[in-house]
């Protein structure tokens, strides 16, 4: 969510999710130790029975399916294998990514089926299995919640023209509701109708899924310097003088019609976004952090304190992908800021943890040590605004990686308490 890793899958995957997924700055880690809260019992039997959420990134296979052209039992045995570590290791909730770019891990009146599943966008997966209907009926039976992840308006990723997606493609159908931006294509969200047909696809998936949520990642506006919407502004600028502010609105006018829309459906299905970690920088914006990084409100044009303000989302989930004591964008800042944000309002605070850079290998010093995942976890615990937790990404957790038994360890040691399977 949006929202970095090395994987050892294939060159192609390393360079996508250095672009994607990387932090957007230099390490510069502070030598000072920062002054940390430190949590009490109580503040530990509290979080234990918090919300820890599990991202599964479906874009370009990071975590699921291995790979394209999988059978119908291989998709549903690597489905199963991730629902049942996610229980062992005390994980409450899955978001999959089930609309990574324009197209959809279901069968759906709007979208094609995508293309990494079967390989070919359009193409539907062998014997026509609903992938995502699988997902909900198994997260059920374990009894972990389902969130579906959409990505709202990337269109493609990597050097492919309109004419190679689907024929019924929402974006080959209208090139006139997307924009290229270096070599992407996304919908524009300074189109009326693009926006609309996104909502609507939102809705598709509440009315025809038992899902817990649907979130979306950082993706609103492409976060380098863009120039493609400006006929766009120019014919429907609906009274901004300022582009910027214009594309900031267009954002709003999207979070506030998928609140509606979906809450006319369902009012218990949970609505949450997962910005990048930086709202504003002080230095730019008064009521910014003490940061100076990328920042989503100049950058991205969300205004994601306002969604949380007016309570236009159920949760949010910033993407706080920094070690504590790193000057530039320092979590322990970052996680106290939300905190403030959230703090009278209905919104939960879940913090968006970077499991994937726990690395004994990494360039970073910080994240050599396995231990910089439990200062966060205890950071968070004496953080009462701090309702749980969602961590990036799901194969972080195998094997071979030592996120699993950093969480695990932490998760025993404190008395985490896991999911009771469904009796249904």
């Amino acid at each position: 969510m949006k929202r970095k890793p090395s994987y050892s899958l294939t060159a192609f995957v390393l360079v996508l999710c250095a672009a994607l997924f990387a932090p957007r700055f230099a390490e510069a880690q502070d030598e000072s130790t920062p002054s940390l809260k430190t949590p009490t019992q109580e503040d530990f039997e509290r979080q234990s029975r918090q919300f820890r959420g599990l991202w599964v990134s479906t874009v370009s296979n990071i975590d699921y399916p291995s790979k394209r052209g999988l059978s119908a039992e291989e998709l549903t045995r690597e489905a199963d294998a991730i629902l049942d570590r996610a229980v062992k290791l005390r994980f409450t909730a899955i978001f999959l990514q089930v609309r990574p770019m324009g197209d959809a891990f279901y069968p759906s009146k709007l979208y094609p089926w995508s293309e990494f599943i079967s390989g070919k966008q359009g193409q539907a997966p062998d014997q026509n299995l609903d992938v995502l209907g699988y997902w909900v009926a198994a997260a059920h039976q374990r009894g972990l919640q389902l969130h579906a992840w959409i990505n709202p308006y990337r269109v493609t990723v990597g050097k492919k023209e309109l004419e190679n997606l689907a024929p019924d493609n929402p974006a080959r159908l209208n090139p006139d509701w997307t924009f290229k931006h270096g070599d992407r294509f996304y919908l524009n969200p300074g189109v009326s109708a693009a926006r609309e047909h996104v909502v609507k696809g939102i809705v598709e998936i509440v009315q025809n899924y038992d899902v817990d949520g649907v979130h979306i990642d950082d993706y609103f506006y492409p976060e380098r310097k863009i120039e493609e919407d400006v006929k766009t502004f120019e014919e429907n600028n609906r009274g901004f003088d300022s582009i910027e502010d214009w594309r900031r609105d267009n954002v709003n006018l999207f979070i506030a019609d998928v609140n509606r829309e979906l809450h006319k459906v369902r009012k218990d299905v949970v609505w949450s976004v997962s910005p990048a970690g930086i709202w504003a920088n002080k230095e730019s914006h008064p009521l910014g952090s003490e940061t100076r990084g990328n920042q989503c409100y100049f950058n991205l044009y969300a205004d994601v304190r306002k969604w949380v303000k007016e309570e236009q989302i159920d949760a949010v989930i910033p993407q706080i992908y920094w070690e504590i004591g790193f000057k530039i964008a320092d979590f322990a800042t970052l996680t106290d800021w939300w905190s403030d944000v959230v703090a009278g309002t209905d919104v939960k605070l879940y913090v968006g943890v970077a499991a994937y850079r726990l690395d004994p290998n990494s360039k970073s010093a910080a994240w050599r040590d396995l231990k910089e995942l439990d200062r966060q976890l205890e950071y968070m615990a004496a953080s009462p605004e701090v309702s749980g937790q969602v961590f990036f990404t799901e194969h972080s957790f195998r094997a071979d990686r030592p996120a699993g038994d950093a969480i695990q360890r932490y998760g025993d040691e404190h008395g985490w308490i896991g999911v009771e399977p469904s009796s249904n």
